[in-house]
């Protein structure tokens, strides 16, 4: 009887051990995005994800801090709203075991007004919104220095601030606000830059409303993160080849017109 025992108690376990990865992926992978295009595009991704057996909770926050902290909680499996030098400063300041899995799509910074209708009609001494956090305030820097609006130290890199600016004809003073904040601004200032997935959220078309814009091509494709522990998991290959199908591709070129280019 003991020996029968012990040999049902093994196989109960045995069988168990096999049948934990199927019953884990009843309980669905929580997703954090931005509200706004990352949000669209990941009701599709949703969608192509469940016919391959991975269920999807989309969880939508209105910052860029919340998601890589709700994530390296646990409170999160997987996030899809940054860049990776935004990715590499947060993991940088803050100590965070979060991996790019996969990059997604680009988002090409514009520069907004309600005042002026191209940067050469902006007068000296101008009021200026860019982002408050390093790596999309300098972002919007090199865009500018592109424009020749401004020169850069050449060592300052993709993380330039206000203080790197060496040469500012027009004498441009940057007000630095919380990127959500700046569509916002543009009712007090002169002009400002603005992520494209807030511009479309208050309703501003890059196409259509955008002074300037930022090159296509540029460092700052955004991209899906995950623990570190995690980024071996069946789970997150499914939803990185959801995400980067045909159907997510035709996708984002139909629903958003050249405003939200794949990066994959």
């Amino acid at each position: 009887m003991n020996k029968r025992f012990v040999l049902q108690s093994a196989t109960a376990l045995l069988l168990a051990a096999a049948l934990s990865p199927l019953l884990a992926q009843d309980k669905p992978i929580k997703v954090g995005v931005t509200a706004g295009p990352h949000a669209q595009i990941f009701e599709q991704v949703k969608k192509l994800a469940e016919k391959d057996g991975l269920k999807i909770q989309i969880v939508e926050f209105s910052d860029y801090v919340q998601p890589n902290a709700a994530l390296a909680t646990g409170d999160l499996d997987a996030n899809s709203y940054q860049h990776k030098p935004y990715l590499d400063q947060q993991i940088k300041d803050r100590g965070y075991k979060i991996v790019n899995v996969g990059y997604t799509v680009n988002f090409p910074i514009g520069l907004y007004s309600k005042k002026v209708k191209s940067l050469a009609e902006l007068k000296e001494g101008a009021k200026f919104g860019i982002p408050n956090d390093p790596t999309n305030g300098g972002r919007v820097l090199l865009v500018l220095q592109d424009k020749g609006l401004i020169k850069l130290r050449p060592e300052a890199g993709l993380k330039a601030t206000p203080l790197d600016v060496i040469d500012n004809p027009k004498k441009l003073k940057f007000v630095e606000l919380d990127a959500a904040q700046l569509p916002r601004s543009l009712d007090d200032l002169d002009a400002s830059a603005i992520n494209t997935n807030y511009a479309l959220s208050a309703g501003l078309s890059p196409a259509k409303d955008a002074i300037a814009q930022e090159a296509a091509k540029s460092p700052y494709v955004n991209l899906i993160a995950v623990r570190e522990q995690d980024k071996d998991k069946p789970w997150v290959a499914k939803l990185v080849k959801a995400y980067h199908s045909e159907q997510i591709r035709k996708f984002v070129q139909t629903e958003f017109k050249g405003a939200v280019v794949t990066g994959f």
